[in-house]
This record gives structure tokens, sequence and C-alpha cells, in this order.
């Protein structure tokens, strides 16, 4: 068999086109910004983890156009060998101190933070128990670890409480999960988990890539929030949401960053960040360490979206998060009628993300809107408008 008759075969994205249906790899014309020109028009941003709007703070651009004049383009090489520069160090030192761990290590992108971190710190004498909605990375981490993936059902506690009953002794044990899930922009229940480990002598780790500059008092994540930063053993996070850059990193005790850097193939066998990647990210750390009161913002006006959602009658997927976070799925139920109703609002000037199986459950696909600290209310409330008229015209009982 042609090995690349799985492609010949693959005609969704076909038929999607040819449907007018086909809602990925939009070009933008502008900045990363709560508006934007798409296709040559205005598009309310409702679709960016831009948590916090610093890819337009002028520190942040000056600090990337610096960093480009100062060191070149690229590092040409991995931070093992060649590619670190100080700015490598100084990210990782600042970081380490905001979060509040002893050491940091980068990655080249969030993705390969979680190939990178798991795939050393477990092998296939390990378990790893892993929230069914983690990130795919997560997934992938596992697969390359070659230790036991056992899944427990969504901030199900009692169900992470029996599989961990289920594991010989003689294993080690890492208990993974998002902060802030992605798609439902629900919250861990990271104090039980933590309670669990300790019972069981696991391991926690949290992927916070959308829980830094969302949660905490300080923008910390979802660690501080809880108070468990000490508790957690390792803390995940990325530079491509609320610190506006590109790459991911590993916050943890210096003993276990120092094994991974020197064990980690993802870590070892990549180039690293690019100097103005580098740079931007410093930037905006110093912006959210200065000025935590974009934090309070952002979840001010994700609970102004929830209840302006609410009042126009847009159902939206409730979630029992202790504090409101910037990711508000409505519900589109099917993928037909999710694309449909994602070109709609595309057309009349509103851009969200379509989320499809194998993402969501087939039944419960969604558009995931995400908010900044930097959209104003009367920007909001006019994207609110929008959607309430383009569902009550075209969207009923879940169907369109």
């Amino acid at each position: 068999m042609d090995l690349f008759k799985k492609c010949r075969d693959y005609t969704l994205v076909k038929e999607f086109k040819e449907n007018g249906l086909y809602p990925y790899f939009r070009e933008l014309e502008t900045k990363q910004d709560v508006e934007v020109i798409m296709d040559g028009k205005r598009r309310i941003m409702l679709g960016s983890n831009n948590y916090l709007g610093l890819t337009t703070h002028p520190d942040v651009v000056q600090a990337g156009l610096d960093a480009l004049s100062n060191y070149g383009s690229g590092c040409s090489g991995s931070r093992f060998l060649n590619g670190t520069l100080k700015l490598h160090t100084e990210l990782e030192t600042k970081l380490a101190k905001f979060i509040g761990k002893e050491a940091v290590t980068t990655f080249s992108t969030g993705f390969m933070s979680n190939l990178g971190i798991i795939s050393a710190i477990t092998s296939k004498n390990d378990y790893i128990l892993s929230d069914r909605e983690n990130h795919a990375s997560i997934y992938d981490g596992c697969k390359l670890s070659w230790a036991k993936m056992l899944r427990y059902k969504h901030s199900d506690m009692e169900d992470l409480e029996r599989l961990l009953k289920t594991v010989p002794d003689t294993a080690g044990i890492l208990i993974v999960t998002d902060g802030v899930f992605s798609m439902g922009g629900d919250v861990a229940k990271l104090p039980e988990i933590v309670a669990l480990a300790k019972k069981y002598g696991a391991r926690v780790m949290v992927d916070d890539a959308h829980g830094l500059g969302v949660l905490g008092e300080k923008g910390r994540g979802t660690a501080e929030y809880f108070g468990l930063t000490d508790q957690v053993d390792i803390i995940m996070g990325t530079f491509s949401k609320s610190l506006a850059s590109i790459g991911g990193y590993m916050a943890a005790d210096r003993e276990v960053v120092e094994y991974v850097r020197h064990t980690s193939r993802p870590f070892i066998f990549c180039a690293s960040i690019p100097p103005a990647s580098c740079a931007t990210a410093i930037a905006a750390l110093d912006v959210l360490d200065k000025n935590p009161s974009l934090v309070k913002r952002l979840s001010s006006l994700s609970q102004y979206v929830r209840d302006g959602l609410t009042a126009r009658n847009i159902k939206i997927r409730k979630s029992d998060a202790p504090i409101p976070t910037p990711i508000v799925p409505i519900y589109t139920y099917d993928t037909v009628t999710t694309l449909k109703m994602s070109k709609l609002l595309y057309e009349a000037g509103i851009y969200v993300n379509s989320v499809l199986a194998p993402a969501t459950p087939p039944t419960e696909c969604l558009l995931r809107t995400s908010y900044m600290a930097t959209h104003t209310t009367e920007l909001l409330d006019e994207a609110m408008d929008v959607i309430k008229e383009v569902f009550d015209k075209h969207f009923v009982d879940g169907n369109e």
C-alpha cells in the first residue's frame, strides 16, 4: 500500500473549503490586538491568547527591536552548546523569582516544554496520571516517556484516587494537570490533587500555560492562587500567551531542573529561543510584575463577558472555577453548526475559534472565545450584541 494513500483519502478539509466553512489559517494583516484586520476588514478579536494585551505594549516591542539589533536574528544552536545568551539566563532568573521556585529552564516552545519535561522525568517503570482534558502536548509527552499513562475523568478526584490505588508501590508517580484548562477555561482542583499526591507518594506537575498572568494576586498562576507554590513540584508554562512572545519554561527545585537540562532530548537537541523573543518575554514579565492590576482587570472583564452573554441568552459553558478566567466557550454542539456559526460571526466582524472533535466530544463542539485585559467594555458590548444578533437569527435549540 502506498504510504501517502491516507493523504489522498483525507478529503474533509477539501469538503469544508468547497462549502465555504473552512475557518483555519486566516491571515492577520495587523498586530495581534483587540481589533485586527483580516481579509481587508475590521474584526473584533475574541480568539487570542494574548491575555494581558502585551503584544503591542511599547516596552515589549522596543525590547524586541533592541535585542534584534544587539544579538542578531537567531542563536544558531541549542542551549546545551553555543545557543545560550545572557538574555536566556536573565529570563530564567527573573522567572524563577517571579514564580517562587529555585530554578527555571526554558524551551523553544510550550509544546516542546511538556515533551521535554515529561519524557525526562518519567520512564517505562513509572506511572503518569493525567486529567482527560489536559493539553495535547501532555499526551504526547506521556507517549515519549514510555511511562504508563492512566487518564482520570476531568477534575474527578474520586476517579483520580481510584487510579492511584492501582499503582504499584515500586513505581514513581507523576500527577499532571492543566492549571487553567485551555478549552473550558475551568481551573484544576489543585488543593485536592496535592493532598492525594501526598497520600500516595506522587509528584505534581501543573501546566500553567493559561494560568500565568491570569490567576493569583500577582498573576503568578494557579499554584499562587491556591497558596501551593511550594507544594507543586513542577510548574510548566509558556511565553506565547500572557508574556506576548514564544517559548516555554519549567520551574522546579534546582536539582530537578538540572536533571532535565542534561537528559531531555527536546531540550538538548533544539535551537534556543531567538534573541528578540527572549527579550520580549523579559519585558512582558517586567510589565506584569509592575502592574498586577492587569490581572484584576482581566478577571473583571472575564466576568463582565460571562454575565453579558448570559443576559443575552447565549449558552456558554458554565464553570465552577473559583475565579472567572478569560476563556469563555459558547456551545454550538455539532461540527457543521459550529463551522457555520463561526463563518457568520466572522462575516459580521467577530473572530472566534472553532473547536471540534477530538478537542471536544463530537456532540459538544464549541466556539472558544477569549479575552484580553486591553479590551474595553464598549468593544465587548459591541461584540456581544453582534453574537446575540447572529445567534438569534441562525441558531435555535442547539441546531442552526
